[in-house]
Order: structure tokens, then sequence, then C-alpha cells
């Protein structure tokens, strides 16, 4: 396949998710360390190939006793299944920007089929520090990814229940992907 190849910027791609918590609200929770690649023919997107891999173990909801209790066997089981991946087998372009990308998640231990709505936000040329110096300009581009899994798809499936029939943790999860993607050095941009 012709075509670029971009590495994710750890330090700038994340993970959020976020799910219902005691019926009122919600509570989110963030991912960063998130190692990926992609590979696009900019004449044939549909062929694109994106791979991801994150680090379950860090998960960060701002309260230290929820964060410890996710990474338990009771949700991620970080200490048996400390990355969750990505590998796309399927793009189909919805618009200029929009883009489904289908593929195969992993998380704990366990692989379903999901489809990202990804929003492609653009590229720009930017510096580029390595040893302290600036060795840019390096491309950029940036894109955003949604879905929504159902958690016990996955084997999270802890819960409790709360008064009139409530639960602690809702089924239905929304999660956000927000990649900055570096074109890999030597690469030249698209058009």
């Amino acid at each position: 396949m012709a075509g670029t190849k971009w590495f994710f910027e750890p330090g700038h791609t994340a993970v959020e998710f976020r799910a219902r918590h005691m019926m009122v609200t919600y509570v989110r929770g963030q991912l960063k360390n998130v190692r990926g690649s992609l590979e696009v023919d900019p004449d044939d997107p549909g062929r694109a190939r994106v791979e991801a891999a994150v680090d379950a173990t860090q998960v960060y909801t701002g309260q230290p006793q929820r964060d410890a209790h996710l990474r338990s066997a009771d949700f991620f089981d970080v200490e048996h299944h400390p990355t969750w991946t990505f590998a796309a087998t399927g793009v189909q372009q919805m618009s200029g920007t929009e883009f489904a990308v289908t593929g195969e998640l992993t998380v704990r231990g366990v692989t379903r089929s999901v489809t990202f709505d990804v929003t492609s936000l653009g590229q720009w040329d930017t510096p580029w520090w390595e040893d302290g110096q600036d060795r840019g300009p390096r491309r950029r581009a940036g894109f955003t990814a949604r879905t929504r899994v159902n958690r016990h798809d996955f084997g999270v499936s802890w819960n409790d229940v709360v008064d009139r029939g409530g639960v602690v943790v809702s089924d239905m999860v929304d999660v956000v992907v927000d990649v900055e993607a570096v074109l890999e050095a030597g690469g030249t941009p698209p058009g």
C-alpha cells in the first residue's frame, strides 16, 4: 500500500470514557499513554490501517479509590489485562472529514468488533523538539473518534443496586479517543 505512515503521539493522544453513575450523573475516566499507528493512502482512504494500544493500568477518574476499583478484577482486571488494543478491519469514508472505522477492540482479554465515528480535525506543520532543539517542522494530524459500547460485552460486569431498582454503573459506556498523529520522519505530507 502506497501512502503515508503516522504514529500516535502518546503525550497528546488519550481515551476518555463516560458511564452513568448512581442513575443521576456521569463519571468520566481517562487513559493516557496511547500508542498507535496509522497508514493511509490519501487516494484510497478505505484501505487505511489503524492500530492502537492503551495502557489500562493508568486509568484516571480524579478519585483514587474509584481508580483502584476500576483497575481491580471487578472492572478492568489490569493485573491480568494491562493493555487494551484496537486493530481496524475496515474504513468507510462518509464525507471529506468523516469516517466509519470498524475494527477489533480488545478489553480485559475479550475481543469484539466496534465501529468508531471518526472526524479528521486537519493537519498542520509544527515544531518538533528533540534533545532541546527544534528539529521541525513535522506534520501533525488530529482526529476524534467516538463509539458507544456495552461494557458487559467485554466482561466488565460488576454492579450494585440502588434504591428503586437503579444501578451504580450503566451498561452503556461512551468512548471518545483524541488522536494526535505525527508523520513519520522522511514522510511526504499528503497533498
